[in-house]
Formats: structure tokens, C-alpha cells, sequence
């Protein structure tokens, strides 16, 4: 891209009057127009450095091939000379709270990615997206619908991209069973059967406080929502749901186990679980002419599945799904591209995830 622009040889002036150049340019991403040299790697700051930054995402910002560790945001500052010496932060690109919006004006840094509780994730988008950078944001988006609209609106209104953190659409094995569900080789999908959970005894985290964006569905919830959803290939239209809490000494303010239905306008139906007590993983399919399995399906370390009649054995080795996750959404960025999962896709989930609680909390059919 660098060479096209550099090496032209008409002048700005005559390529713009042209139809097919001023279309041309028009495509070319901002990373590359604007400047002498082109962007070979995006510059990442990662806001809140907690478990999933420490462990998963820092980790894999030294495998990705298109985007690296730039900044970082924290309230700690022995984190942040920890963060400094390990990963040879400059001390201008790490901010706090209070001195984040002065991330406008640090060309290191190209996107911002929100790792905060999901109550704080609005406001942090909202400003990232003001400051002029590209915004990715840790799942689930936000507690509410109204709070997705407004982090999209923001992101739309300063012309900046926004991702939602689901690592497991970049998986290879899922795109692979999404493609042929497209494709039908087995028929229509009739029946979908989804979990995700784990076993968290924490009682003091934000999973665990209804003010923080707390909740299974919101944290567990969104991947057996997205299993279903992408195996029908439609829009739920109506749901119902029971919670269950069997440590209401720890899940005394929200859901730990949520089992819910999903209808949809096939006429396909889903029964999910989502659940911080019970360990479970898996999603199976069954189509007119056969089944397909994943187990598991959502997992840090891959997915794996079979179709029942051989078409194809969803095994595919992934190095590491956050890498995949970031290096697709910055060259999404690069190159102007559509991202895998924008903030739409997390609005999505989160329309069904409040029609979720309605109907536990109501006891009747809601429409999504």
C-alpha cells in the first residue's frame, strides 16, 4: 500500500478528480494515508490490568504479528512499574484514570481496549472513542442496551472502529461450523443445545456484584447465546428462563445458573445454561440430516467438534485466541475492513441477555 501511494506518478490533484480515484483513496485506511511510512503494527494500552490483562492479554500481545503492547491505564501504580519494567513501557504511554484522556495526544497508541468491570465500560469507550482512538472492549459490552447503543454512537460519531472481545469468533473451528451451517449441508437446524460455565467461588469480584455489570449471563451467558445463535443463523424472536442459585451466601445479588430457551422464526429451538457453578462446555446441533458436536466450544486453549456424517472434523490447531482475536481486528483496522465482531454483535447478545432476566424475573415468554 506504502509503494502505491509513494510511487505514484500523477499528482494528488489529477487523482482526486477522478472518479475511480477519489473511490480509491477513499478506501485507503487512515493508517496509511497522512503519513510517510505506513503502520506495520498498531500500538495497543490496555485499560484495567486485572486477571484477563495479566494473564491472557498481555501474553498474547507478544504473539501477535500485527499490533503490540503500546500503553497501559491503571489505578495501581506498582502495577504500573511492574508493567514498565516487564514490558519496557515509555513512561509517556502509561496514564490512570484521571490522565487518560490525554491518550489523544500519543501517536504510540492507536487502539484503546477496555478490560474494566462492564459498568465501566461505557464511559471508557465513550472517552477513547473522543480521544481519536480505535476501541476494542472486553465482553460482555455493557449491562445494558442503552449503554451499547451509546458506546456505538460514540464510535460511530468519531469515525473510530469498535470490537467486542470474543476471542472464540476468531477461532478457526467455529468459523468452520458457522460456514457450513450457512451452507446446509445437513438440512435446516432444528434443536440447539448450548452451555458455558465454570466453577468461580470468588465472592468479592465484579462476576459476583450486580452494580459492577455482575452476573452469569452477562459473563458466561454470551457464548451459549452465540452458539445458538450462529447455528440457527437467525435472531431469537421469543425467550424463557429460570435462575438457580444454590450459594446464595456468594450469589446473593445475581444469577450464578441461568437455563433458558431461545425461539426462533425457523421455528428452531435452543436450551442453553450458563452457570459460575457447574462446569460444563459444549455445543451440539442437531440438523435435519445429522449432528454436530463441539466440546469443547468455547475454551481458552481451542474448540473442537465432529459432524456426525464425516463432513468435516472441526480440529483446526490455534496458537492462541487472543492473538488471533487482535491481530484480525487490527489489520480489520489497517485495511478499513469489517471487523469479525463489532459493537453490534454485542449489542445483539445483549438484547437477549435483558429479555434473559425479564423472563426469570417475570416468569413468562419474552420477546427479544
Amino acid at each position: 500500500m506504502e509503494k502505491i501511494v509513494s510511487s505514484a506518478l500523477f499528482s494528488r490533484r489529477n487523482f482526486l478528480t477522478t472518479s475511480v480515484g477519489a473511490a480509491a483513496l477513499a478506501a485507503f485506511s487512515p493508517y496509511v494515508i497522512g503519513r510517510t511510512k505506513a503502520k506495520e503494527k498498531l500500538g495497543v494500552a490496555l485499560v484495567g490490568l486485572g486477571y484477563y490483562s495479566t494473564d491472557l492479554l498481555a501474553p498474547a500481545l507478544q504473539l501477535t504479528q500485527h499490533c503490540y503492547l503500546a500503553g497501559i491505564v491503571t489505578g495501581t501504580p506498582e502495577k504500573a512499574e511492574t508493567w514498565k519494567k516487564k514490558y519496557n513501557i515509555p513512561d509517556k504511554n502509561i496514564y490512570n484514570y484521571q490522565t487518560f484522556d490525554q491518550i489523544a495526544n500519543n501517536p504510540d497508541i492507536d487502539v484503546v481496549y477496555v478490560v474494566l468491570p462492564p459498568s465501566m465500560h461505557r464511559e471508557y469507550v465513550v472517552r477513547a472513542a473522543k480521544a481519536g482512538k480505535d476501541v476494542w472492549c472486553e465482553k460482555p459490552m455493557a449491562p445494558s442496551v442503552k449503554d451499547c447503543e451509546a458506546m456505538i454512537r460514540a464510535c460511530a460519531d468519531n469515525k473510530k472502529k469498535l470490537a467486542i472481545g470474543y476471542r472464540n469468533l476468531h477461532d478457526p473451528n467455529m468459523q468452520a461450523w458457522m460456514k457450513l451451517a450457512k451452507e446446509g449441508p445437513m438440512g435446516k437446524p432444528r434443536l440447539v443445545s448450548c452451555a458455558a460455565g465454570y466453577v468461580d467461588n470468588r465472592t468479592t469480584h465484579w462476576k459476583q456484584k450486580k452494580e459492577m455489570g455482575g452476573g452469569v449471563m452477562g459473563d458466561m451467558g454470551v457464548y451459549s447465546i452465540q452458539g445458538a445463535r450462529h447455528a440457527v443463523g437467525e435472531e431469537p424472536t421469543l425467550v424463557t428462563a429460570h435462575h438457580f442459585t444454590n450459594r446464595p451466601e456468594i450469589y446473593k445479588d445475581v444469577d450464578e445458573t441461568t437455563m433458558y430457551q431461545l425461539h426462533f422464526p425457523s421455528g428452531a429451538l435452543a436450551n442453553c445454561t450458563a452457570s459460575f457453578g457447574i462446569n460444563t462446555n459444549f455445543l451440539k446441533v442437531n440438523y435435519e440430516k445429522g449432528t454436530l458436536l463441539m466440546e469443547p466450544f468455547s475454551a481458552y486453549s481451542g474448540n473442537k467438534g465432529t459432524y456426525s456424517n464425516g463432513v468435516i472434523d472441526l480440529a483446526v490447531p490455534l496458537n492462541n485466541q487472543q492473538a488471533n482475536q487482535m491481530d484480525d481486528n487490527a489489520l480489520a483496522i489497517m485495511q478499513n475492513k469489517p471487523l469479525i465482531a463489532p459493537g453490534e454483535e454485542g449489542l445483539r447478545d445483549i438484547k437477549v441477555v435483558e429479555a434473559i432476566y425479564e423472563a426469570a424475573r417475570t416468569g413468562k415468554e419474552i420477546k427479544v
